[in-house]
């Protein structure tokens, strides 16, 4: 799958507003906006004997961070499945028409979604755990194509 900017997914006010109609959007774009720290976990969480860190996006000189992925050995994993890691950030940067600063993770999904405020799984409208393992599932990672 091509690498799509997470903000070509944005939510609505309405669907940042409910969270049944955010939970009901198509599973790409409920990755890419709304759930993408949730996704990079399971990733990481999906592939335990890989050296998988979570790494997030900020425009330059901003404190905001925007989008969430795993990375491993220049790959990422996002909604757009997996991709060259600097693709990825390329898209992003075109699609936000900034420098992009990547911030590697180094705590846990709690104190992350704390100091970021994003929503820990129980949160959603549903447990979005296992609909982020199964979309994980759909992608082969780049390690088992080769030889």
């Amino acid at each position: 799958m091509a690498t799509v900017a997470a903000g070509a997914f944005r939510r609505t006010s309405l669907e940042r507003s409910d969270q049944r109609i955010a939970w009901e959007r198509a599973d790409q774009a409920f990755f890419a906006a709304g759930a993408c720290h949730i996704l990079a976990w399971a990733c990481r969480d999906t592939f335990p004997d890989r050296p998988i860190r979570v790494t997030a996006m900020r425009l330059a000189g901003e404190r905001q961070l925007f989008h969430v992925y795993a990375a491993c050995d220049g790959w990422a994993f996002d909604h757009s499945g997996w991709n060259a890691e600097p693709e990825l950030v390329a898209a992003n940067a075109a699609f936000e028409g900034r420098v992009l600063e990547r911030v590697r993770v180094t705590v846990g999904l709690r104190a992350f979604c704390e100091a970021n405020r994003h929503r820990m799984p129980d949160q959603y409208w549903r447990d979005p755990l296992p609909r982020a393992r199964e979309y994980v599932n759909r992608y082969l990672p780049p390690w088992a194509t080769m030889a």
